[in-house]
């Protein structure tokens, strides 16, 4: 196997996401940058954002407002010095993003020519936007500028294995200090596992929505940096705060897609197959409750009665009505075969956003020298029990811009002899039936036993059967060569096992965790940290 030997060591960047291409972007002019992608370069969760990006930018609005709203948001456990610091870089975060040519949408009477709109937990307008696709204008713009920059190396279709510390040197004992000093990483396409030395490793890898039966998230939603991280010695925290979204279209062949809450909001009806209205046994504000209270109904109702959906009824706004304030919904379901002027839409929810994950602090350094990680795969306190809308963008930019500014500032890594990927006791996999199988089983269960609405009896069935699970799986990882799939299930069966034990630390129902056995909140709270040792098993 070959080495990346550079005079000047790169920084390797894992995900080419909006936290990602902050880091190269900032970076490249001075450093030599390796971005990789697991997939194609189009495929982050970044292209999904529908909403925009917060920035304080109207006068009326103030950095002390922001803050409040994210506080008020985080139900307890936001950090007020980084919701502080965030909203700070809020404006500054917008100029960068203008600057390189994202196409917000205008408005010549708004703050800085900027239309700002106001999503739900905001006290004012402040969300840049670029019409109802925020996420893919932006992604493309960087992604643009990334490819033409000539320091900037992308390795697409490359999964990184796991991170390469001390215990991979070959004289471990010579160095004291434990450092990340690159990457093992599989060429999806040559089927190669190569070794990626490097003077920085970002880990901008996103969240763990994969994990989950229904996810609005992208298939590369498998937790990959938080596992890695976890295994490389690092802290995780906040893992038992997972944001569902209420309503997503259910359809057994076709990927799960938002059903936006604008159709609640202009009367849409949430019914039981049998047409039957159960909003009003949960919540005064029937189908107009908060995000939560909408998504522990639905998910309620669904166990009640053994149901895989229920129904989201707008027939009765009309046709016209339909198809010119939700055409996108109304042609995507119409492909599907559901047209909604005379049907209802089957919906679940499903997991939306990774609220914890790594610890690190406000220039994206982790608990290992030369690691950091930005964004959705992350816990920087900023985010708390539950995200306010399009702080999670805003992160991205502020934590990345950070991360990039301390790497600058470190000298490049003393060269130390690292122990190459060995295949030499592995062959080619028999049956690809065994990932398959361990894949949708624990997804099945992580939405049974560790969703919206958990039990102490639930978690540590799911417990239980994750770590038979792992067992499986990590056999079958020390015997046969790797896949990306492979891989993405061990990454996702590490992640799982994070977020039942950081759910069985927690003796309340605080912010997006809630427990049928202790639903009531404390007066105080903190967040839930685990570390390596805690499991006392080896990886």
């Amino acid at each position: 196997m070959s080495v990346a030997h550079d005079q000047h060591h790169p920084v390797l960047i894992i995900g080419a996401g909006l936290a990602g291409l902050t880091v190269a972007l900032h970076l490249a002019d001075r450093q030599p940058v390796i971005l990789m992608a697991k997939r194609r370069l189009s495929e982050a969760a970044t292209a999904w954002a529908q909403g925009g990006i917060v920035g304080v930018l109207d006068q009326e609005d103030s950095i002390e407002s922001h803050v409040v709203d994210t506080v008020n948001a985080g139900a307890g456990l936001v950090v007020e010095s980084v919701a502080r610091y965030v909203a700070e870089q809020s404006a500054q975060a917008i100029h960068w993003l203008v600057e390189q040519g994202v196409p917000f949408t205008p408005d010549q009477s708004g703050p800085e020519g900027l239309h700002l709109t106001r999503e739900g937990g905001h006290s004012h307008r402040r969300i840049a936007h670029a019409a109802d696709a925020t996420g893919k204008a932006i992604h493309e713009v960087l992604l643009d500028k990334a490819r033409a920059h000539p320091n900037i190396r992308i390795l697409e279709n490359w999964i990184a294995l796991d991170l390469i510390t001390n215990k991979h040197l070959q004289v471990p004992a010579k160095y004291k200090s434990n450092r990340c000093y690159g990457a093992y990483a599989l060429d999806i396409e040559k089927g190669r596992v190569e070794t990626i030395l490097a003077k920085a490793v970002v880990l901008a890898t996103g969240g763990l929505g994969k994990v989950y039966r229904y996810t609005s998230n992208p298939d590369t939603a498998t937790g990959d940096g938080i596992a890695m991280a976890w295994r490389a010695g690092c802290r995780i925290g906040n893992m038992e705060f997972v944001q569902f979204h209420p309503t997503c279209l259910y359809h057994p062949s076709d990927r799960t897609f938002l059903i936006t809450e604008a159709m609640r909001g202009e009367g849409g009806i949430l019914k039981l197959p049998n047409g039957h209205r159960f909003m009003p046994e949960h919540d005064d504000r029937n189908e107009l409750a908060p995000r939560d209270i909408v998504a522990r109904a639905i998910d309620f109702e669904m166990k009640k009665h053994g149901l895989d959906y229920v129904h989201l009824d707008a027939t009765h706004l009309g046709e016209s009505f339909i198809r010119e304030h939700f055409p996108m919904i109304y042609s995507r379901c119409l492909a599907l075969g559901i047209d909604i002027t005379k049907q209802p839409i089957p919906v679940v929810p499903a997991a939306h956003y990774t609220c914890g994950g790594v610890v690190t602090d406000l220039k994206g350094r982790t608990d290992l020298s030369g690691l950091y990680a930005v964004g959705e795969a992350t816990y920087t306190g900023l985010h708390g029990a539950n995200r306010l809308a399009s702080n999670s963008l805003l992160e991205c930019v502020v934590i990345g811009k950070a991360a990039a500014a301390d790497i600058l500032e470190q000298g490049d890594i003393e060269q130390a002899p690292v122990r190459l990927w060995d295949e030499s006791k592995v062959e080619d996999a028999d049956e690809q039936v065994v990932i398959a199988h361990n894949w949708d089983e624990l997804r099945s269960l992580m939405w049974n036993y560790v969703g919206i609405v958990r039990t102490t009896r639930r978690l540590e069935r799911a417990l239980h059967r994750i770590e038979l699970l792992r067992t499986e799986v990590q056999d079958y990882y020390a015997n046969f060569r790797v896949s990306r799939d492979l891989i993405e299930l061990r990454n996702l069966l590490e992640c799982a096992e994070l977020v039942v034990r950081s759910a069985l630390l927690r003796k309340e129902s605080r912010g997006l965790h809630f427990s049928r056995d202790y639903p009531k909140t404390w007066p105080v709270s903190y967040p839930t940290i685990l570390t390596p040792i805690q499991t006392q098993r080896s990886t």
